[in-house]
């Protein structure tokens, strides 16, 4: 893999109906630096309310006001993102400056109750001493990036906005030819599929797999992707003259 290509984490899920959906997870980092907007966010709010209560003190007393600071410090470390991933957007403010947002395993958006269990398992996931070790080790063994309250929630952290991947113009071949042996149906729209994405792969990955057809076209590598290419045109061209 050459040094400047950006690791695919985009993932394939398959649905109950047989339907097949991709999702591109979010790493450790990214979701660490939601989490850091979403930390000065609640430090702002927090630190507004108890300036505006250390006026009120003078009237209804410090206990008082030390108490309602306290439920509100509960109220925001634990109902702050329970509120938001289970909303609308599936994602806290932090979350969405950065384009993330929380979905269950199948893409689904999450529901309160699992909001619930990501978030108030977040304990677990700061250990030790509010480290965070759990959390970003069970997030860098685990393919799809989920810490513990993840796991526990079904749940995982994606990108909102997955941008459309460059595709590449691919020239036709010279010459059409012919299959050297019938195909079934389903090989004749792999043969067509490969065809029309092979724009979207590298040239390595595009002789990868044409290599797994190696018997088909009787080549490897840019041969057999030339080969494979050349009867996907044939077939191509006579489902037009039909």
């Amino acid at each position: 893999m050459a040094a400047n290509e950006k690791l695919d984490t985009l993932q394939a899920v398959e649905l109950a109906e047989g339907i097949e959906i991709r999702l591109r997870m979010a790493g450790p980092m990214l979701r660490a630096s939601a989490y850091a907007i979403d930390l000065a966010i609640r430090t702002v709010v927090l630190a507004a309310g108890g300036l505006a209560l250390s006026f009120a003190g003078i009237v209804i007393g410090g206990q008082v006001v030390g108490g309602v600071m306290m439920l509100a410090w509960f109220l925001m470390d634990w109902l702050y993102p329970v509120i938001f991933e289970s909303g609308k957007r599936g994602a806290t403010p932090g979350k969405r400056l950065m384009g993330l947002r929380v979905v269950q395993a199948t893409g689904s958006p999450i529901t309160f109750g699992q909001a619930v269990v990501r978030n108030f398992l977040r304990f677990i996931d700061g250990m030790p001493f509010f480290t965070y070790c759990f959390g970003v080790t069970s997030c860098l063994a685990t393919k799809r990036f989920q810490r513990l309250g993840d796991l526990a929630a079904g749940t995982v952290v994606i990108y909102d906005r997955i941008p459309a991947l460059p595709k590449q113009a691919m020239p036709p071949p010279m010459a059409a030819v012919p299959l050297p042996v019938g195909l079934t149906a389903n090989e004749i729209r792999a043969l067509a599929m490969f065809r029309e994405r092979a724009g979207l792969w590298t040239d390595g990955r595009r002789a990868e797999i044409a290599d797994q057809a190696s018997v088909l076209s009787g080549a490897s590598g840019a041969a057999g992707v030339s080969r494979l290419m050349a009867m996907a045109h044939w077939v191509q061209e006579r489902k037009g003259e039909r």
